[in-house]
């Protein structure tokens, strides 16, 4: 075959370190479009950015020319200086070193916009912590607790 024809679904979730509650509600839909922009412009196509004020959740096509671990580096190391530059509130901004990615069916796609569409309502009785680890366990994922957070 001549092309290479690829389209993954990918979750993507990761929160400021130590999760403090950075993101501001004034700056959010400012942090969320440049999130969204930078994984456009490395040809992963946004479908919706959200989260809350210690974290975020990413719903893109990974490019067929990027590793996962390239377009989670770019993203948080080229929005982590940028947000820095937002004002003095942010001169110690920083994301978690890790992230959490997770492949989503084309079928699921829908579901995964309004969850994230969701996070200020779902966050009233849960934790970023609390959501994660449902997450890993909806995906079955094996971990480790003393190596997921910062």
């Amino acid at each position: 075959m001549p092309q290479s024809l690829v389209k993954n679904y990918i979750h993507l979730v990761f929160s400021t370190k130590h999760r403090e509650p950075l993101i501001l509600p004034e700056f959010e839909v400012e942090i969320h479009d440049y999130l969204g922009g930078l994984c456009n412009q490395f040809d992963s196509p946004v479908l919706k950015v959200g989260g809350y004020v210690d974290h975020i959740h990413i719903l893109c096509n990974l490019s067929k020319n990027l590793k996962m671990i390239d377009l989670a580096r770019l993203v948080k190391g080229n929005s982590s200086k940028w947000i820095k530059s937002l004002g003095p509130e942010f001169e110690h901004f920083y994301w978690q070193e890790g992230y959490g990615a997770f492949s989503v069916t084309p079928y699921d796609a829908d579901k995964v916009v309004r969850y994230i569409e969701n996070q200020k309502n779902h966050h009233e009785g849960m934790t970023f912590q609390d959501e994660f680890r449902r997450i890993l366990r909806k995906y079955e994922v094996e971990y480790d607790e003393r190596y997921v957070w910062d």
